[in-house]
């Protein structure tokens, strides 16, 4: 499923044009990056949890010449899904 089937799932699902399903999926997205973004944690009850995970910065190898490397430390983007979901895709 890719967004714009996203779009048209919730517009059925809600009976609402595809315009104004496309502007409320925007919208949740826009709200979960926000609240990644300032370093908050969204929790939806019963579908999972996104986090932010730092990850500090490292040495590594490039593959190809072996040369020693470093990489800059940087934020992860975690989900953890919530048991109804995971419920819902184990059967």
């Amino acid at each position: 499923m890719n967004k714009n089937d996203l779009v048209s799932s919730v517009a059925e699902a809600a009976g609402l044009s595809k315009a104004d399903a496309g502007k409320a999926v925007d919208a949740v997205f826009d709200s979960i990056k926000g609240a990644l973004a300032s370093g908050g944690e969204v929790r939806l009850v019963g579908f999972g949890t996104f986090s932010v995970s730092k990850r500090a910065a490292r040495e590594g190898r490039n593959p190809r010449t072996g040369e020693t490397i470093k990489i800059a430390a940087s934020k992860q983007v975690k989900f953890k899904p919530g048991k109804d979901l995971a419920d819902g895709v184990n059967g």
